[in-house]
C-alpha cells in the first residue's frame, strides 16, 4: 500500500475562506455556490427536522415508561440509541450555526441537545470539532487522529507506547468493537474537559451534564430492576456508540493525512482529506448528510438539505481544475477504512513494509 500522506501539495497559503483571494480556488467555487442560492438558510427544514428528532425523543423515553419492568425494554434501548445518534447530528448541525444565525442561540440549543440530551459536552466538542475543521486530517493539529487508541500512520505506529502500541497490532478487527465504548468515552471527555480552561459557560456545562447523568440514571433505576437497569445502559450506550463512530468513520478515516508544514491551500486541504458516500434519502438521514463531506467541510454552514445540490456542483468543479474527489458507497467507505488501520498496523506485527 502506498503511503497516505499528502506530498508536495504546498499550493497557496492555509487562510479560512474568509481570507481567501477573489481569484483562488475557493473563491470561484464560492460564487458558483453561492449563485445557486446553496447557502441560504433552511428554517422550515430545521423546524420540522427538530420536531421529528424531538419527537422520537420524547416517544422513545414514552415508550421507556409505559413498558417498565421488562426485558422488552432491550428493544426500547436499541431505538433511543438511534435516536441519541440523531440528536448528536442535530448538534452538530446547530454548532455549525445552520440552524440558528446567533452564536448566543446556538450555544443555548447546543448545550440542551448535547449536554442534557446525549451527555456530551457542547463546548468540550466545539473546540475539538473547530481544530479539526481547519486542519482534517492532520497529524499534529487534527485532534481526530491523534494517536490516543487508534493510529493513523505508520509514523505514529512505530512512536507509540503503552496501550495504543498493543492495540495497534489488531486495530482493524478492533475497531468497531471498540466503538461500543464511544458512547462512554463521550461522557468521560465531556466530564474531564469542565477542567480545561478552554471551557466556556462552566456553570451552565456543568449543570447540564449533571443534570443528564442524574435524570437518566433515575429512570432507569427506579423503572427497571437492578440487573436490567444495567442491561439496557450497557446496550443503548454500546449502540450509540456504534451509530455514532459508525456515522464519522467514512468522513476521513483512511483518507490522506498531512504532517508538520504540508499545508495545501483551503479547497484541496478540504477535499484531499476527505471522503463522501454514496446513497440516497436513506443514507442522507441515516448519516445526517455527513456523506457530502467533501461540500460540508468546503462550505460548513450550509444547511444539509442543499449538500446534495452542492455536490454536483463541487464535483464537476474539482474535475475541471484537477483535483481528485473521492467518493465511494457506505460499505467500500468501512472497507477502505479498516483497510488503512490494518496497513497502519503492520510494523508492530513484525510485517514487511
Amino acid at each position: 500500500m502506498t503511503t497516505t500522506r499528502v506530498e508536495g501539495l504546498e499550493r497557496g497559503g492555509s487562510a479560512p475562506p474568509a481570507g481567501a483571494g477573489s481569484g483562488s480556488d475557493f473563491a470561484r467555487l464560492s460564487r458558483r455556490i453561492v449563485a445557486a442560492g446553496l447557502l441560504r438558510r433552511r428554517p422550515g427544514y430545521y423546524a420540522a427536522r427538530l420536531s421529528l428528532v424531538g419527537a422520537a425523543f420524547a416517544g422513545g423515553w414514552g415508550a421507556f415508561f409505559v413498558v417498565g419492568d421488562s426485558w422488552w425494554q432491550l428493544a426500547v434501548a436499541l431505538f433511543l440509541a438511534l435516536v441519541s445518534g440523531q440528536v448528536a447530528l442535530v448538534t452538530h448541525d446547530v454548532a455549525h450555526m445552520q440552524v440558528f444565525r446567533g452564536r448566543r442561540a446556538s450555544g443555548v440549543g447546543g448545550r440542551l441537545c448535547g449536554n442534557l440530551g446525549v451527555g456530551m459536552s457542547y463546548g468540550w466538542w466545539m473546540h475539538k470539532h473547530t481544530r479539526h475543521h481547519a486542519n482534517p486530517n492532520h497529524e499534529e493539529l487534527d485532534p481526530d487522529v491523534a494517536p490516543d487508541i487508534l493510529l493513523w500512520s505508520r509514523e505514529q505506529a512505530r512512536a507509540a507506547t503503552g496501550l495504543p502500541r498493543f492495540l495497534g497490532r489488531y486495530q482493524a478487527q478492533l475497531f468497531f468493537p471498540l466503538l461500543t465504548l464511544e458512547g462512554f468515552n463521550l461522557r468521560v471527555a465531556s466530564i474531564r474537559a469542565l477542567r480545561s480552561p478552554t471551557m466556556k459557560h462552566w456553570g451552565a456545562e456543568a449543570a447540564l451534564l449533571l443534570a443528564h447523568v442524574v435524570l437518566y440514571l433515575g429512570a432507569l433505576f427506579l423503572v427497571l430492576s437492578p440487573g436490567k437497569a444495567l442491561a439496557f445502559l450497557l446496550l443503548h450506550q454500546a449502540a450509540f456508540g456504534v451509530y455514532l463512530g459508525a456515522t464519522f468513520a467514512p468522513n476521513h478515516k483512511g483518507m490522506p493525512t498531512l504532517t508538520g508544514d504540508a499545508r495545501p491551500d483551503f479547497l484541496r486541504r478540504q477535499v484531499l482529506t476527505s471522503r463522501n458516500v454514496r446513497g440516497g434519502p436513506l443514507t442522507d438521514v441515516l448519516l445526517g448528510g455527513l456523506n457530502y463531506q467533501i461540500e460540508h467541510h468546503l462550505f460548513p454552514g450550509m444547511p444539509t438539505p442543499h449538500l446534495r445540490r452542492a455536490q454536483v456542483i463541487v464535483r464537476a468543479y474539482c474535475a475541471e481544475i484537477g483535483v481528485p474527489y473521492h467518493e465511494t458507497g457506505l460499505l467500500r467507505s468501512y472497507a477502505e477504512a479498516l483497510r488503512h488501520l490494518r496497513w497502519v498496523g503492520e510494523p508492530l506485527r513484525g510485517a514487511r513494509e
